[in-house]
Formats: structure tokens, C-alpha cells, sequence
């Protein structure tokens, strides 16, 4: 997908390399070499993978790096806070959820003109969005066996997440105001959908109104909610997860926020599409079963969350397609702002009229 500007990887591989000096100050011959991945800015992340060497004491070191740069231009989210992510990130590395190392978080701006932070990159491969996994990429080449395990080990991820005590790792930072978690959710969402603007969207209205009538009132567990809990955000090597990646999305909230989330995706991908789930994937009763034993929450309003996770992921889906349009991706005249998959899978949730229509 194009993005606003073309990143100039040479320039930025020297901006790099003189900028890793000088967080080594005792090193010599430091050289960081090409760089890899996406080479533009401007959606919702600027990911540049790159390797580096340099002598320390005599002894040459080689390490495999990953810098996550604040993206510019039209951004998918009214906030992107790079420090904030890099903190939740150098937290968990201390806990039994899988993560990549965490290295440094640079705040000034005057190195790649955005704040960017640096970890380990983690050998392994990621369920591909592009196309859905259920339909190509590497996921559909693997025996039904190893996608089970895959799942699995997702699963299991996801609950060690939500097991970890947020108040004992000083993770309460991620507090909100609002009457409960669910309901600073729920303001969010509705602030985003304003900012989105656009095309009117029924459907987003009615959700909306849905989701404050009918939230649970009951009391519920807080824990940390990863927010796009998905196995495309999960590298994965052997069939396990060796990596949880993604954090910009994470506060404190219900763990069926996750759950609902993590379904939805893996529905988004399969029914959305059109496509039939692959043989090997467990079903959402499994999942839900295998959730609860690992964690240790019960999972009691899978659809009102679920409800909530189409609302989401159709508001991000309708700036997405502002940016599509904005950058020539998309003719002027689409109607994929409003009319996608995520849309007609909320629609489907609460028996709405299909989007688009009037």
C-alpha cells in the first residue's frame, strides 16, 4: 500500500547508524547495513528492519534489530504514543508472555524526524492479513495439525497476558478516567468515530447506541487487554508464538475484549472474505473453553464484545479507506469506507440492514 512519503532507506540507514554511536559510546566500528521491510510512513506504523555490528572490548557483537517509528501524515488513530508502547513492551519482557527484547526508546525527533524505539528482532514467521490467512500466505501450506498447535499456543499467550498482576508491574499508568474501563472504551470510540468523520454510517450510529444500552452492569475483571489481539500481530516459529507484538491499541479493560477481539479477526478473515476456515483452526466453543482453563476468567458477554470489536475494527476499517482514497489507492467514488467487511459483518451481528443501503 503506498504511503505519504517515500522514506529514503540509505539516508535513513546512515540517520540509523549515527544515532546507534551514540548509545554506545563505547564501541568502535559501529555500521548498521540495509534496511528491509516497509520503506514509507504514514499509515499506521513505520516498521525498518536492519542488522548491526559493532567491537565492544575487543569483541565483535551482531544483533538483529527492528525500529518502530511514530508514523506521520494521515494516521489511522487520533493518537499514536511511541513512549507509551515501549513501556507496556519492557514491562512484559519481565513476565512469561512471549517478547521481543527491548532495546531503546529515542524520543527526539531530529534522528528520523519522529520519535522511534528499538528491539530484537524475533526469528519466525506471521500469519499474512494480505491476503487473510484462511486464503493464502504460508498458513494455508502447513498441515492442519500445526495450525492447531498454532492456535494453541496463541491462546495460551492471550491468557498469560491477562494473568499478568497490571498493579504489581506498575502498569496502572494505562488507567483511563471513566466510571469503569468498558465505559472509557466506549467514549473513545465514540470521540474516534467524530474524528473519522466521512461518509455518514448508520450502522456505526446504531452500534453505538447498541453498546450503551446493553453493556453489562455487572462488575468485571480489569486486566491488561492487549486491544488487537490477533495472530497476524504474533510471530510464530515451530508452531509456537514466540513473539506478541503490536501494542499501540493496549489498555485496561475486560479480558473479553481480547477474546471477542481475537475471534473476530479470525471471522473478519474467513466469513468476511468470503473464505471457509481452514482445516486444523479449533472452534470458537474450543477457543473460549481453552481461554477460561489457561486464564482463569470467565467469559460471559462474548457478543456484546464481539458487537463491540466489529464497531471498532469498522471505524479503523473507514479511515483506512479515507487514507486509500486520500493517497490514490481507492477512486474518489468508493464506497469501501462505509461498505466493507467489517461493516457487513457488524450489520450481520445485529440483524441491521446491510450497509450502503438506505
Amino acid at each position: 500500500m503506498p504511503a505519504p512519503k517515500e522514506r529514503d532507506l540509505e539516508q535513513t540507514r546512515k540517520d540509523l547508524e549515527a544515532w546507534l554511536a551514540t548509545r554506545l559510546p563505547d564501541a568502535t566500528e559501529v555500521r548498521v547495513g540495509e534496511i528491509s521491510g516497509p520503506g514509507t510512513t504514514g499509515f499506521s506504523s513505520d516498521t525498518l528492519m536492519f542488522d548491526a555490528d559493532w567491537r565492544t572490548g575487543g569483541v565483535e557483537v551482531n544483533e538483529s534489530l527492528v525500529a518502530r517509528v511514530r508514523p506521520s501524515g494521515m494516521t489511522v488513530f487520533p493518537e499514536y504514543d511511541i513512549a507509551r508502547q515501549y513501556r507496556i513492551q519492557e514491562i512484559l519482557g519481565a513476565s512469561d508472555v512471549p517478547m521481543a527484547p527491548m532495546h531503546w526508546l529515542e524520543e527526539d525527533e531530529r534522528f528520523l524526524g519522529a520519535p522511534f524505539y528499538v528491539m530484537g528482532r524475533v526469528e519466525g514467521r506471521i500469519p499474512t492479513d494480505n491476503p487473510p490467512y484462511h486464503t493464502g500466505g504460508w498458513v494455508t501450506g502447513i498441515e492442519p495439525a500445526e495450525r492447531e498447535a498454532l492456535w494453541w499456543s496463541a491462546v495460551d499467550a492471550l491468557a498469560a497476558i491477562h494473568r499478568v498482576d497490571w498493579r504489581a508491574t506498575r502498569l496502572d499508568f494505562l488507567e483511563r478516567p471513566g466510571a469503569t474501563p468498558l465505559d472509557a472504551h466506549l467514549a473513545e470510540y465514540e470521540h474516534m468515530h467524530r474524528w473519522v468523520g466521512g461518509r455518514p454510517k448508520p450502522q456505526v450510529e446504531q452500534a453505538l447506541r447498541w453498546l450503551r444500552d446493553q453493556q453489562p452492569r455487572e462488575a468485571e475483571p480489569t486486566v491488561l487487554a492487549w486491544g488487537d489481539a490477533r495472530i497476524g500481530n504474533m510471530v510464530f516459529r515451530d508452531g509456537r508464538c514466540a513473539a506478541v507484538l503490536d501494542w499501540e491499541m493496549a489498555a485496561l479493560g475486560s479480558p473479553e475484549l481480547d477474546v471477542a477481539w481475537f475471534l473476530f479477526l479470525d471471522r473478519h478473515h474467513s466469513e468476511g472474505v468470503g473464505a471457509e476456515r481452514l482445516a486444523g483452526f479449533p472452534s470458537r466453543e474450543a477457543t473460549v473453553a481453552r481461554y477460561e482453563e489457561k486464564s482463569g476468567f470467565s467469559v460471559r458477554h462474548l457478543h456484546y464484545y464481539e458487537v463491540f470489536a466489529a464497531l471498532r475494527f469498522t471505524i479503523i476499517m473507514a479511515r483506512v479507506a479515507q487514507q486509500m482514497t486520500h493517497y490514490g489507492v481507492l477512486p474518489s467514488e468508493s464506497n469501501f469506507e462505509v461498505d466493507n467487511p467489517c461493516s457487513r459483518l457488524l450489520a450481520t451481528l445485529l440483524e441491521l440492514p446491510p450497509p450502503g443501503t438506505a
